[in-house]
């Protein structure tokens, strides 16, 4: 009887040990199961907005890693959009990210990419350029592309009253671009003594912008006003004014908010920087802290999330004014 107990004792023993060293393996694979795992990807810092992008992705990774420790955030910086592609696949099957954050470097070239990382059961943020298929996400952010272009056209035909030339330039050729246009040209069709000689794209960049707007220059001899739908390509636009020594020019509408610019705008340094319609990078910190939030706890976002777009003055511009941000 002693020895069947001895026995039994010696079996439950060591069926304790092996649960125990089971556990202690499966320990380490559950708690990486359960391990928030978020991708961020986004354009690398081309111009200022981006390097406010990059900036703002970074400032969420260092804030949200040290306030929920369970949580990893990876940044990605992309060129081009193959380059960006390729890195969801990486994001994918090297990281093992259960989320992702993506600012698309294009809409139509990264909606297909995108897709594939949703069916991989991947929870997809996507921010500011919308993607040509909304299926390929689970949620949207972003600044109202629409305010972005309804303002600087208001602005605009008020402040030429309601007669005049106007030229435009547009971003990259994405979704929100396209919003932006309509927009603008939506509030034009009101006012018919404005008439819009071009639009062309010069990719939210100030050398891009600065050959445009010479090409406007050397085609067109009464020009009133300029939307350039960025303020890095208002810098570029500015310079081809002042090499041109064009005197026609009232006006240049930018927009988005750079620091350099509404400095410009509060200090009154420049007669043709009048106004600026918001739109911060910082998006992309609130929409990381968002996804990576709702997705510990389990939960989704809503389809939609737009963050407002308004007129800056020189009257509100110091409430715009971020002399730390890079942008």
């Amino acid at each position: 009887m002693n020895s069947q107990l001895s026995s039994f004792t010696r079996r439950l023993a060591l069926s304790a040990v092996g649960a125990a060293a089971a556990l202690a393996l499966a320990g380490p694979a559950m708690a990486q199961a359960n391990k928030t795992v978020v991708g961020v990807a986004i354009p690398s810092a081309t111009h200022g907005f981006t390097g406010g992008i990059v900036y703002w992705a970074n400032q969420a990774k260092k804030d949200l890693e040290k306030a929920h420790p369970g949580l990893q955030v990876i940044v990605k910086t992309a060129g081009g959009a193959p380059e960006q592609a390729n890195q969801l696949q990486d994001l994918v099957t090297v990281n093992k990210i259960n989320a992702l954050v993506i600012f698309p470097f294009e809409s139509a070239a990264l909606t297909k990419p995108v897709a594939q990382v949703k069916a991989k059961g991947v929870y997809v943020t996507v921010v500011d350029r919308g993607l040509t298929d909304t299926s390929a996400q689970d949620a949207y952010v972003a600044g109202d592309n629409t305010a972005f272009g309804k303002i600087p056209a208001e602005y605009i035909a008020k402040a030429l009253g309601g007669k005049g030339n106007v030229v435009a330039m547009r971003g990259i050729a994405t979704t929100l671009d396209n919003e932006r246009m309509d927009a603008f040209n939506s509030v034009l069709k009101n006012y018919p003594g404005i008439k819009l000689l071009d639009a062309k794209y010069a990719n939210w960049n100030r050398d891009d912008a600065f050959k445009v707007m010479q090409d406007y220059l050397t085609r067109f001899p009464q020009i009133d006003a300029v939307w350039a739908a960025d303020d890095d390509m208002a810098v570029g636009v500015l310079k081809a004014i002042e090499q041109a020594k064009r005197k026609d020019i009232k006006l240049v509408f930018g927009g988005a908010g750079a620091k350099g610019m509404i400095k410009t705008l509060r200090d009154g340094s420049n007669p043709l920087i009048q106004a600026n319609v918001s739109y911060s990078p910082k998006f992309i910190y609130d929409s990381i802290k968002l996804t990576a939030e709702a997705r510990i706890k389990g939960e989704k976002l809503p389809a939609n999330t737009i963050i407002p777009s308004v007129l800056i003055t020189k009257e509100n511009a110091k409430d715009f004014y971020f002399p730390d941000s890079p942008f």
